[in-house]
């Protein structure tokens, strides 16, 4: 099959391209400043914003015109309000969208200024290890919210990916503080689940739970990947976690997923995996996320996960799309398999 060809950019759209900094930037200091919740409680004048949010008062203006040229806000005889989507999304409270962006203003807009540095030399550019960041409460806060936002869009393609009436115990391998997994068990109610991430995330992942009325159907396991035992169960959820390793990282990883398993048991993993025969920006984007952030990360075509899963024994291994530039990969441990895998 021959690959689609990308859209030709005109010599307007590289000038587009290449000043796309300045709008992301002015999007991720909008939430930074809280404007759209700010705006919530009505519109607001320039001199008003300025007053409300401590700002100087010097580009507000233009600040301002250009949300709106992006269509975040509209400008009225009472001053600035919210678009619809600013208003249903970008506001602080139940259906804000803007956690992930906060977290990547703060950690991977500086990392992605060294994308250069890191194609040159393969070394990540972030600062700090994932240990510095558990150790501080509020960076903690910020990545857990950051991973809320950016695995919760994918949670109706990860319960459309299995028959859960098939499975009772459903762990989440790098499950944060069980955002994923209160939706899927929400959606499921004879479930129950088990969260496995490291142990800094047990009392986040606890009262995160308890809020969305899970709590007492999730379990949390501290630990490590890759030197301590997954926990058992009969279907289990690695998302977002392949890309941060190498090659050969991952395979133990699935290996490991194969012999925590139950006979009859599924394995659904779910990453960005950027298809050469198929390009798509937002999956390419995300595997150079890995780029700058990891020491061995990287997206990775499907047709390898699918590979991966079946040489540790996984059978009927389907490949799904998830969504913008993500893809869920499925397999099932045979029946007859033992419980402590195939010995590859």
């Amino acid at each position: 099959m021959t690959a689609p060809r990308a859209a030709t950019p005109s010599p307007g759209d590289i000038d587009r391209l290449g000043l796309g900094f300045a709008t992301a930037k002015i999007l991720l200091t909008a939430l930074r400043l809280g404007l759209f919740t700010a705006l919530a409680g009505g519109p607001r004048t320039p001199r008003k914003l300025r007053d409300e949010l401590g700002l100087h008062g010097r580009g507000i203006e233009d600040f301002l015109h250009a949300l709106t040229a992006l269509g975040l806000l509209e400008r009225t005889p009472d001053g600035y309000r919210n678009a619809p989507v600013a208003r249903e999304r970008l506001v602080r409270g139940p259906g804000y969208a803007g956690g992930f962006l906060e977290g990547a203003d703060a950690v991977l807009y500086p990392a992605w200024a060294g994308l250069e540095q890191a194609l040159r030399t393969g070394a990540p550019q972030n600062t700090g290890g994932i240990e510095d960041m558990l150790a501080d409460p509020h960076r903690r806060q910020g990545y857990l919210g950051m991973m809320d936002a950016l695995s919760a869009p994918l949670a109706p393609y990860v319960a459309a990916a299995l028959d859960w009436r098939a499975h009772t115990v459903v762990a989440d391998v790098g499950g944060a503080r069980g955002n994923l997994l209160s939706l899927l068990l929400r959606e499921h109610p004879h479930l129950r689940g088990i969260v496995f991430d490291r142990p800094q995330n047990a009392p986040a992942c606890a009262e995160h739970t308890r809020g969305l009325g899970t709590g007492d159907r999730i379990a949390f396991t501290g630990g490590d990947f890759f030197t301590d035992a997954l926990p058992a169960c009969d279907a289990m959820v690695v998302g977002h976690v392949l890309a941060d390793f190498s090659e050969d990282e991952r395979r133990a990883l699935v290996r490991s997923a194969y012999k925590a398993l139950a006979p009859g048991g599924a394995l659904l993993v779910y990453d960005p995996m950027p298809d050469p025969a198929h390009p798509d920006l937002s999956a390419a984007v995300g595997s150079l996320h890995m780029l700058v952030m990891s020491p061995a990360g990287a997206g990775y075509p499907p047709h390898n996960c699918a590979q991966w899963l079946a040489e540790a024994g996984f059978t009927g291994v389907r490949t799904l799309p998830a969504g913008p530039g993500n893809t869920v990969v499925t397999g099932h441990k045979p029946k007859a398999a033992a419980a402590s895998g195939n010995g590859h």
